[in-house]
């Protein structure tokens, strides 16, 4: 059949080989639509933002369609913008449809002025782009029947529409897997939705166009069969997309589904959720399923702040910390990792909050803490409230994306921020991944120096040292260029592989330099740390980057490493919970030690791959960190908990 007209819906992903979502439910819901289905022929140019501008636009015009219609973000926003003009210029007769949380109710700031062939689509997207269609049918279209739209009206200037309810009904929206809409693709990674809305109404949150709303469901048995589609078509990696993963208790059977799945087919492999944060029980349930299942390796726990003056202005509330200690206990006895996502700088948030927040945190027993820099996103409550709040961004215009990342509030400055940035970047390589994290134990324990002091301490010290770790986050620091998720993979890689010698040498400068190194158990623990550092790649142990302190090192072989301790320079083991007394007082003269690092579950180091590709590994890695602990015991003797406090090893003859 000969079709009046052809449509074009884009998508740009981070990822290669994304199944194009958006775009599917775009095309399903409208071909449900007879009129519609009769008069557009659908294509989906789905691409990553590995793509050039002028590859992307060569195709675009190439297809000579009547209507283009974008997804845009933040990450893609770049994109977008690089080839809107010139596609316009190419196509003088086409119209354009921009819709997504970046151009949502921002019609002024991406189209110009008396452009009248450009429409802003502000809500919903599967309904409203229908109607587009459908009114585009007619002999002389008139915008002001679409809801939940911005157009340019010669007479009225810029027009918006009302909106339109939102969908109760999911299945209203025909599945696009179900619909053959990608059978013929090869797709690495996709998105999974099985409910929109969101309950809560986080400040800083956009989730969907539906915060603080009654959440909707698709079917159960729809989505059941959406994922066997996934498993049935080799799709390595999926992102659950619902704002609350857990908050239904349909969740854990679906994610018994998911592994069911995986048992049968192979795939998924691997699955990214947001996990709800008021059903702790339950998403330790699912979480149970999905790393008994292979699927996951830690379970995040989202808090964004501790500071309760902080969780009052963006309108949130987290886990009572007595809840969290007891699911952290849970999780270490079924050596199960968990990593806690804040944000930096929230409103509220001083610097001295934001740090005393992240050292509370430290002695609970927080494996692994990311902290994300605030975005202030469009159409959010912080975003409407940004004068009151004080909020001062700068635009990170990447040739992808463009971010606005907070760099003061009331209660921060532009140095504040940067001071708690640094801050971070000294806690992710010293906690996270361990690079001190033995001897910041001690020296919190003892009360000799806080975890908060300790990292602004190392902060500072790392400001001024000649050294690539601290060149990097210096760049970071003053490019805004830590908004990007890569720079926590970026970091793990740096600190784990390519430059570990020299964050040995910069971590041990930074310890002589410090009072507390006179105390006699620090040396020692900061030889335990050297040694118990985990390797992010499969690969034989190395080397640290200068001699011990007291230790002595008597091999080095595949993953293993045996050193010894004179007995009177590591009380400091006890005080870490490292060894007990019992083993102290069963030792002799010398404490030897075997350090096993693990092999399993890490890929061999890609070295003909740039940082920013191992970057994304790096990510997921230092956020399931229990699994890269290494395994000790003492030779000879009855063996002690592991580094990673789980397993107890057989003696070592």
């Amino acid at each position: 059949m000969t079709r009046q007209h052809e449509v074009t819906i884009i998508e740009l992903s981070v990822y290669d080989n994304t199944v194009p979502l958006v775009a599917g439910y775009l095309q399903a819901y409208a071909q449900h639509d007879p009129e519609v289905a009769d008069a557009f022929g659908f294509g989906i140019l789905s691409t990553s933002l590995s793509i050039e501008p002028d590859v992307l636009l060569e195709d675009l015009v190439a297809r000579e369609s009547s209507i283009y219609a974008f997804s845009c973000y933040i990450w893609n926003m770049g994109v977008v913008k690089q080839v809107l003009g010139p596609l316009m210029a190419a196509r003088p007769d086409a119209l354009i449809v921009l819709g997504g949380p970046q151009v949502m109710n921002h019609y002024s700031e991406y189209v110009p002025e008396g452009e009248s062939r450009v429409i802003v689509c502000n809500g919903e997207g599967e309904r409203t782009f229908t109607e587009i269609l459908r009114e585009f049918l007619a002999d002389e279209p008139a915008w002001s029947r679409v809801p939940g739209i911005s157009f340019w009206s010669e007479a009225s200037g810029v027009v918006d529409t009302e909106n339109p309810p939102r969908i109760v009904d999911l299945d209203e929206i025909p599945s696009p897997f179900e619909a053959g809409l990608f059978d013929e693709g090869e797709y690495t990674f996709t998105v999974l939705e099985t409910n929109r809305g969101c309950p809560f109404s986080c400040g800083f949150c956009f989730w969907g166009a539906a915060t603080q709303s009654k959440v909707h469901k698709f079917e159960g048995d729809r989505v059941m069969r959406d994922i066997e589609w996934i498993a049935k078509n080799g799709i390595a990696s999926v992102f659950i997309a619902d704002a609350n993963w857990g908050l239904s208790p349909r969740d854990v059977d679906l994610s018994r589904h998911l592994i069911d799945m995986k048992k049968e087919y192979g795939f998924p492999t691997s699955l990214v959720l947001a996990a709800a944060k008021n059903r702790p029980e339950r998403v330790a349930e699912i979480t149970d399923i999905l790393v008994r299942g292979g699927l996951v390796t830690s379970q995040p726990i989202s808090m964004q702040s501790v500071n309760g003056s902080t969780l009052e202005l963006i309108n949130r509330s987290n886990i009572r910390e007595e809840t969290y200690v007891k699911l952290q206990k849970d999780l270490r006895e079924k050596n199960i990792s968990s990593f806690i996502e804040l944000i930096w700088p929230l409103p509220g948030e001083t610097l001295q909050s934001f740090t005393e927040g992240i050292a509370r945190l430290c002695q609970m027993g927080a494996d692994t803490l990311t902290v994300y820099p605030q975005l202030l996103l469009h159409n959010t409550s912080l975003y409407r409230q940004r004068e009151l709040m004080g909020i001062e961004v700068e635009r990170v215009e990447t040739p992808a994306a463009e971010a606005d990342v907070v760099v003061a509030t009331n209660w921060v400055t532009r140095e504040e921020c940067n001071e708690g940035t640094w801050f971070y970047y000294a806690l992710h390589s010293l906690h996270n991944a361990r690079g001190l994290y033995h001897v910041a134990t001690y020296l919190d324990r003892k009360q000799i120096v806080s975890y908060d002091q300790l990292f602004s301490d190392a902060a500072r010290y790392m400001r001024d040292a000649n050294n690539p770790i601290s060149d990097f986050f210096a760049r970071s620091v003053d490019t805004s260029d830590n908004y990007s998720l890569l720079n926590v993979g970026k970091v793990a890689h740096m600190v784990l592989m390519d430059n570990r010698a020299e964050f040995d040498q910069l971590v041990a400068a930074f310890c002589r330099s410090q009072p507390w190194w006179s105390d006699r158990a620090v040396p020692a623990l900061l030889d335990l740390d050297l040694l118990c550092r985990p390797y992010i790649y499969r690969m034989d142990v190395v080397e640290p980057g200068l001699e011990l302190s007291r230790g002595t090192v008597h091999g080095m072989s595949g993953t293993t490493i045996d050193v010894e301790f004179a007995r009177e320079d590591v009380a400091g083991f006890v005080d870490v919970d490292f060894l007990t007394e019992a083993d102290l007082a069963a030792a002799g003269d010398y404490v030897r030690l075997r350090i096993e690092h693990p092999v399993e579950g890490k890929m061999p180091h890609p070295k003909k791959q740039s940082i920013e590709h191992n970057a994304a590994y790096c990510h997921v890695m230092i956020q399931r960190l229990r699994t890269l602990l290494p395994q000790v015991h003492v030779i000879d003797d009855v063996p002690i908990a592991s580094a990673a406090g789980t397993t107890r090893l057989e003696p070592a003859s």
